[in-house]
């Protein structure tokens, strides 16, 4: 059985864990016929027998981003401008909502918000070299290739 991380076993394996082990196999036996950790084994059966459990419990540990509670104003600021950097956007966010936030955060806050933004200022592409290399007159052929 294949186990995926942050996901429970399925509730009709733990019913074989049950039956096996009610039929008295051991833990280690268990685990090896069904596949699974010995821990796994040992964990259910101990919750089973200290709570009368069966069930897996929900999932602990998932936080809400950080930004949660702003995502309609974040969504709504970047259709209002769209052309925003990613330093005006974290500047409008500290000035409105008082909220500091780094640039990563930033980032990842509208990748999962689907929403795109300005790399950088407008200016030249390419300070130091042309974006595109000269073309060549026809029929001469280019020196560099």
């Amino acid at each position: 059985m294949l186990w995926q991380r942050g996901k429970a076993y399925s509730q009709d394996l733990r019913g074989r864990v049950f039956a096996e082990a009610d039929d008295g196999l051991p833990v280690g036996r268990i685990a090896t016929l069904l596949r699974v950790s010995v821990s796994y084994v040992s964990k259910v059966l101990s919750r089973r027998r200290r709570t009368g459990q069966t069930t897996p419990l929900p999932q602990r540990g998932h936080l809400l981003p950080r930004l949660a509670e702003l995502h309609d104003a974040i969504r709504a600021q970047v259709m209002a401008r769209p052309d925003a950097t990613l330093a005006e956007l974290r500047a409008w966010l500290f000035k409105t909502h008082q909220v500091s936030v780094s640039s990563g955060l930033m980032h990842k806050t509208l990748a999962a918000l689907g929403l795109t933004y300005k790399k950088s200022r407008s200016g030249r592409r390419s300070r130091t070299d042309p974006t595109l290399p000269r073309s060549a007159s026809s029929g001469v052929r280019n020196s560099q290739a």
